[in-house]
């Protein structure tokens, strides 16, 4: 049979590309129309932020052709889908105007994810991403995450209860890239001391979850100095799903909701700055023009966005106090409707999807882990922000992947799919696949310790052919 060639193994991704600038290019020009019939100056330099948009992606695709990447294809397809709905959210609320403190040509933080992913991917493609593992490595990572968090502690501002670092940058977000390596490369290291629980299986072995036990308290501790609630949220789900996907053992997912309660009421009870979100939350009327302002606002653009929206343009996303990072999904709900953000969450689920696909059909222990991690991260992220704007939970004041402003956030979300891409990329030929089960089956055992039988003979009468023939 003969060999397909690179160029043609990625042709669904090039065409479901194709489909994706369509689309976007559609909605930049009814965009770009609403903000003209507003009295808007609208020149050429007004589509360069899409011109930027389309290049990155034919420059990425044109990258994993010449490489030979062998990767998903759908999971870049979503993410341009998704990275696209975030340039029409931003060009709509003007942050591409020079006139409103955006740069005036493009907001390149976008290029700048795309140049990261690539660089990840390639980097460690092919079976690379196992060398995060190796030596050292992993308490490396466990020691930057502690420097990140204790930097900005020292360092770092105080806006809206939040530290910031300098020009409001969060360096924190590289924790779900540094910490979920640690765990991975710890828990493939310590699996089988992780899974021998203690006392009838009641009690997980204390000394080898120990240290990772220590760092993560330690970061959790340090996140709740400076009021990051999203952040110990989302460190806090990750730990036990990557426990029970490296020790198959569900007691460690008990322990964390039980860990989860104890911490939600020492957030009520010690933390004045969570005790007044989940007031917000629970009587948002209390208080309609201080804490439960940005909810209420948020909610009332999407309910005035019905079923298919306002149309781009014709909504007030203005009205919504930090639309254009937190509350972005209620922006897509007010112009774009139910249907809008229903749209919005099918190309999420996608993403998970295909994440954790990638986790199962890893050959490698670590891959598992570190896939289903950084799957985990994403999902959780995407949950605290959808579910905090429509009000399903407390708000965290997390934004939206691929979608909302943010420099630190968009890098980090482009860097997570990055490693997503370099694990579905296989392994190498000869490298031996993980088991998929704890231990060979007790009849493979006995036949293994037992003595070979010698084969059985059969006695075999010689053929006399009929008389006559």
């Amino acid at each position: 049979m003969k060999a397909t060639s690179p160029w043609d193994q990625r042709r669904p991704e090039r065409e479901l590309l194709l489909i994706c600038l369509g689309g976007i290019g559609i909605g930049v020009i009814l965009v770009l129309g609403s903000l003209h019939g507003a009295g808007k100056p609208l020149g050429l330099t007004s589509l360069l932020p899409f011109l930027v948009f389309a290049l990155s992606l034919a420059g990425l695709h044109l990258a994993l052709v010449m490489a030979g990447f062998r990767g998903d294809q759908i999971l870049v397809v979503a993410m341009a889908f998704l990275a696209g709905f975030g340039l029409l959210a931003r060009t709509r609320l003007g942050a591409f105007d020079a006139g409103t403190g955006g740069s005036g040509l493009a907001d390149f933080a976008f290029v700048g994810g795309f140049l990261a992913m690539l660089a990840i991917l390639l980097g460690f493609m092919g079976g690379r991403y196992r060398a995060l593992a190796a030596g050292h490595w992993p308490w490396v990572w466990a020691g930057i995450s502690l420097l990140l968090v204790a930097a900005l502690l020292v360092t770092g501002q105080r806006f809206r209860g939040a530290i910031f670092g300098t020009g409001f940058i969060t360096p924190t977000e590289l924790l779900k890239v540094s910490f979920v390596l640690f765990a991975a490369a710890y828990i493939d290291r310590q699996a089988k001391g992780l899974g021998a629980w203690e006392f009838h299986g009641l009690m997980p072995p204390w000394r080898p979850l120990a240290p990772l036990a220590g760092v993560w308290a330690a970061l959790v501790i340090l996140l709740l100095i400076q009021r990051d609630l999203g952040m110990v949220i989302i460190l806090g789900v990750t730990l036990p799903v990557l426990l029970v996907l490296g020790t198959r053992h569900w007691g460690y997912m008990g322990y964390g909701l039980a860990g989860a309660g104890l911490l939600g009421w020492l957030l009520l009870a010690v933390f004045q700055h969570g005790e007044r979100r989940i007031q917000a939350w629970l009587s948002p009327f209390h208080d309609p023009t201080g804490d439960s302002w940005q909810v209420l606002q948020g909610l009332s653009g999407m309910y005035s966005g019905g079923l298919w929206g306002e149309g781009f343009g014709a909504g007030n996303p203005e009205y919504t106090p930090i639309a254009e990072s937190d509350f972005i999904y209620a922006v897509i709900g007010e112009e774009l409707g139910f249907v809008g953000g229903a749209l919005v969450m099918a190309f999420f689920l996608l993403i998970f999807l295909r994440g954790l696909q990638i986790a199962y059909r890893s050959r490698s222990s670590f891959g598992l882990l570190l896939a289903g991690g950084l799957t985990t991260v994403l999902a959780t992220q995407t949950f605290l922000n959808i579910g905090g704007v429509t009000k399903f939970i407390p708000l965290t004041g997390i934004t939206l992947p691929f979608i909302s402003q943010g420099g630190s956030s968009l890098l980090t979300a482009f860097a997570i799919l990055g490693l997503l891409l370099a694990i579905s990329d296989g392994e190498p030929p000869g490298t031996r696949a993980r088991a998929r089960s704890s231990g060979p089956s007790p009849a493979r055992s006995r036949a293994a310790k037992s003595p070979r039988a010698p084969a059985r003979t059969r006695k075999v009468t010689p053929h006399t052919p009929p008389e006559g023939s």
